[in-house]
């Protein structure tokens, strides 16, 4: 079906980019000072303003959503985040932009994809939806097999009778194991859910059995679903475009974007604007809701601080935007080969208020409990001397403490602007 998008009938409002990088950092939870006491209740505030935290097991620092959680939160209890999700279950894995923890207490929104998966994909998922459509009905007796091993209890991969290893991959998702693409699809159509860890291995177990009693499990229809999300994507980014709703929540499921858009548009939910001065002049989109915080990001209405950011962190999830908006480059160089990386492998970009500093290339040794800072690198133009050199290593000392170090070691090049203030910080 084609989508219409309603008739434009007022003008786009102009944003300073000043302004709109401030909203990006203050709706991301990354200006203001940081909670003195975050609680599990700050937690799932803060994945609600967010709508996700992406979960990655690379495991150069610590799980990425505690790192995520902690640039936002500081050094909170990372047992809270755990009781949250595997004990008072307030917190599940779905996929909703990458594997990522969600709220609970919003399934009905997930479940409206559940239950059309995989007809709730659209083409962000290029032909996985095709791919799903065939596979699926082919493999029905394996879908029956694996739902009633998990009536005995959870399972890892491993331990399911079909589990050994295919000649193939069936569908690039993991190991090449038709047990381990059944347990996807049957993941994303909400029949299982990871139910607990064993060492680096979920488990599954059967939704029915796991999801707590309380779960309000009735799915939004297709189109409340979409205007939900998509309002949910604009507050969490401040302002956004078309693409970049899309990417970030719930990615690759808008099946009719542009007429949703619309509607909330003619209806003064949200409003369209041009960013000053920005070299791409497509439109984007700000909530009815944030229209005075915006007005008020003036120097006495933001109160930047100096943020480390996770590799897998929202708020640089979409790396064209921040090239975009803040002007700065950053890829993820742990997927690229060693010989081509410029800056190391699990690398932190240094956010301070509206500007990116720099970056430094981290890694925790466990063995010795030292937080050792391979290398740290400043952007063209970044400030020098001691204030924000002090404010930068004091921020780095606060990470080591989060992860347990005793101590930091700074083991590589440091920026001559900063130099003096960084050898030698101490947690």
């Amino acid at each position: 079906m084609t989508t219409r998008r309603a008739v434009r009938t007022s003008p786009l409002q102009s944003v300073p980019l000043l302004a709109a990088r401030r909203l990006v950092v203050t709706k991301q939870g990354l200006a203001g000072p940081l909670p003195k006491r975050p609680s599990r209740e700050t937690i799932l505030a803060t994945v609600r303003e967010l709508c996700y935290l992406q979960i990655d097991p690379v495991s150069v620092l610590g799980p990425a959503q505690a790192t995520t959680l902690w640039s936002r939160l500081g050094n909170f209890r990372t047992t809270d985040l755990d009781r949250l999700v595997w004990t008072d279950r307030s917190l599940f894995q779905y996929v909703v932009h990458a594997a990522a923890l969600v709220r609970t207490d919003e399934y009905p929104l997930y479940a409206s994809y559940m239950r059309r998966y995989p007809e709730s994909l659209s083409s962000g998922w290029g032909s996985w939806r095709e791919h799903a459509r065939r596979w699926i009905p082919r493999h029905a007796q394996l879908r029956s097999q694996v739902l009633r091993e998990l009536r005995d209890g959870p399972r890892r991969i491993n331990q399911f009778a079909a589990h050994p290893r295919t000649s193939r991959s069936t569908g690039g998702w993991g190991s090449a194991s038709d047990v381990s693409a059944m347990l996807f699809h049957l993941w994303m159509a909400g029949h299982v859910m990871v139910v607990g860890s064993e060492g680096n291995q979920n488990l599954y177990g059967r939704t029915e059995q796991f999801l707590p009693g309380w779960v309000d499990r009735t799915p939004l229809d297709p189109e409340t679903a979409e205007r939900t999300a998509a309002q949910r994507a604009i507050r969490a980014q401040g302002i956004a475009s078309e693409s970049e709703i899309s990417f970030y929540f719930v990615r690759g499921c808008y099946r009719r974007l542009p007429e949703v858009l619309g509607q909330l548009e003619v209806e003064g939910t949200i409003h369209p604007v041009r960013v000053e001065g920005f070299p791409h002049h497509g439109v984007r989109y700000v909530h009815d809701r944030d229209l005075d915080l915006l007005a008020s990001l003036s120097d006495d209405g933001f109160e930047p601080r100096i943020s480390l950011l996770s590799p897998f962190d929202s708020m640089i999830c979409r790396r064209s935007r921040i090239e975009q908006l803040f002007g700065f480059s950053y890829a993820h160089e742990n997927y690229i080969p060693k010989a081509k990386r410029k800056y190391g492998v699990y690398v932190l970009p240094i956010l301070a208020g509206d500007r990116f500093l720099g970056r430094i290339d981290p890694r925790m040794d466990r063995a010795t409990k030292t937080l050792i800072i391979n290398s740290v690198h400043a952007e063209p133009g970044a400030p020098g001397g001691k204030p924000v050199a002090s404010e930068i290593g004091a921020t780095i000392a606060r990470l080591g403490e989060f992860l347990g170090a005793r101590s930091v070691r700074y083991a590589g090049p440091v920026p001559e602007i900063w130099q003096p203030w960084l050898r030698g910080s101490r947690p």
